[in-house]
């Protein structure tokens, strides 16, 4: 079973995730920040990960402790639910458009962190949510994921539509990466031997 649970507490936030690998794109997500539960429905929809989050952060101040704390149990959980990775197709891949916007993503479940992300925004808030968070996110999420992580967004005029492009564009190239590879069961996709 690819499933995981990750509790993650500080000081500032305390943040709960489930994931299951093999779900239908199943969530629950209560973050406390609408445009952001918004997202998280998004990855877990198109990713096909079944994914349930509670979080209760510091609000008070602003969404950042929140948004990257939840990037981190993400990656954590997405760790621990993939165990060795045998049988991984490893790599994902893929180009989404929506409406304006045009995001292009190429992930690798390499355990070797690392984001190149060119997503610009024309404003800087959707509704009350900062788009400087969006990155945050991901960067939380491939540092902790160890997640090689190439973003790029090639067209877009809204900062909406930017954003959740550029969520279900990496939830389609994750869902890619995590699937069993039937010509690879139980084999390591690397030639190093582990990953």
């Amino acid at each position: 079973m690819r499933q995981a649970t990750i509790t993650r507490t500080t000081s500032e936030t305390r943040i709960e995730v489930t994931l299951n690998l093999d779900g239908t794109g199943v969530y629950d997500n209560q973050t406390g920040v609408g445009f952001f539960d918004h997202m998280l429905d998004q990855l877990s929809r198109h990713s096909l990960i079944d994914m349930t989050i509670r979080a209760d952060g510091d609000l008070q101040i602003d969404d950042h402790h929140t948004v990257e704390d939840t990037g981190i149990a993400i990656g954590q959980a997405l760790v621990q639910a993939l165990g060795d990775k045998r049988g991984i197709r490893r790599y994902g891949s893929f180009l989404l458009a929506m409406d304006d916007s045009l995001v292009r993503t190429a992930l690798d479940l390499s355990a070797r962190p690392y984001l190149v992300w060119n997503v610009d925004f024309p404003s800087a808030k959707i509704g009350t949510f900062d788009t400087e968070l969006v990155r945050e996110f991901f960067q939380a999420l491939s540092t902790h994921g160890g997640i090689t992580l190439h973003v790029d967004r090639l067209h877009g005029l809204n900062s909406h539509h930017i954003a959740e492009a550029a969520f279900k564009s990496v939830a389609r190239a994750l869902r890619e990466a995590v699937e069993p590879d039937p010509r690879m069961a139980g084999v390591l996709p690397s030639t190093k031997g582990a990953l």
